[in-house]
């Protein structure tokens, strides 16, 4: 086995261990209030913790799974974050890269200050798009 295939071989082990614990999170928030006012300190941590594995899924994925998978099929490769998830779509790992994008870019927001409005709004997306990331499970 080539050392990139034996990379992407880890990054997927990884990814399905981090997707295990996000359907576990994602089980315990999926019933829970999202604004932050009707949010005990118990009920925001969880939240908090599945705001982390949700970003944790993203990352693994984006940045090392989907990385390496584009470089095995395409040594050559050599393009932008943006240009990476365009050509996981075109090799069929993801389906649309918009939706990615936005993925990441709610990965990246979760290092942000909110207001409670936004913080809802944030929470109530994650739920959203948590969907599609245990899918991934499937896909790889």
């Amino acid at each position: 086995m080539t050392p990139r295939k034996e990379f992407l071989e880890e990054q997927k082990n990884k990814l399905l261990k981090a997707i295990q614990h996000l359907a576990y999170s994602y089980h315990k928030i999926i019933k829970l209030p999202t604004h932050p006012n009707q949010l005990d300190e118990e009920t925001l941590e969880t939240w908090e913790s599945f705001s982390a594995r949700f970003g944790r899924v993203a990352d693994v994925f984006l940045t090392r799974y989907l990385r390496t998978f584009v470089l095995l099929h395409d040594p050559g490769f050599n393009g932008s974050f943006r240009d990476f998830i365009n050509q996981g779509e075109k090799l069929g790992v993801i389906d649309h890269a918009d939706t990615w994008m936005a993925i990441r870019e709610l990965r990246n927001i979760s290092a942000h200050e909110y207001t409670d409005k936004d913080l809802a709004e944030f929470f109530k997306k994650l739920k959203l798009e948590t969907p599609k990331l245990l899918a991934l499970k499937e896909k790889i």
